[in-house]
């Protein structure tokens, strides 16, 4: 891959089964400059030694004081590694990610969940207004303004 085609990817998921599938996509980033954002220490364990760690506050919309540090911590994160792409499988760190990521005309794609298999998280509906690409793991959840199914990813 060329330089030129190198892209900065910032790749951002909340713990747990969100993790697990951003993980999953882990090959698609091969060949580009990735930078892993999450929100537990210990998944460290699942990277390589030479990939990129920044782990945040822990928040959900029912912690509105962890939201704020939360957000400013991704706007740090985005202003200093400037990310050609922002991807995100969930929750609140990728929503908030992809809101900032427009500041600097960061693509972004959000993957709903697996686990959301009857509606469309809430995360994923405020991350599908500014998603360039707004996907769902379930064919029955596409609809034609949104979000596509592609496949899914677990």
């Amino acid at each position: 891959m060329s330089e030129q085609s190198r892209r900065r990817v910032l790749a951002v998921a909340s713990g747990g089964g969100h993790w697990v599938q951003l993980l999953r996509l882990r090959d698609a980033f091969e060949g580009h400059d990735v930078t892993f954002v999450t929100v537990r220490p210990e998944y460290r364990a699942d990277l390589a030694d030479d990939d990129r760690l920044i782990v945040v506050e822990d928040a959900t919309r029912w912690n509105r004081h962890k939201l704020v540090k939360l957000g400013l911590q991704l706007s740090w994160i985005i202003v200093r590694h400037r990310p050609d792409v922002i991807i995100s499988t969930g929750a609140a760190p990728g929503v908030i990610a992809l809101q900032l990521g427009r500041l600097v005309r960061a693509r972004g794609i959000w993957i709903d969940s697996i686990a959301n298999c009857e509606e469309i998280s809430l995360s994923g509906r405020r991350a599908g207004k500014v998603a360039g690409l707004w996907l769902t793991q379930w064919e029955h959840l596409a609809t034609p303004d949104g979000p596509a199914y592609e496949g899914s990813v677990a």
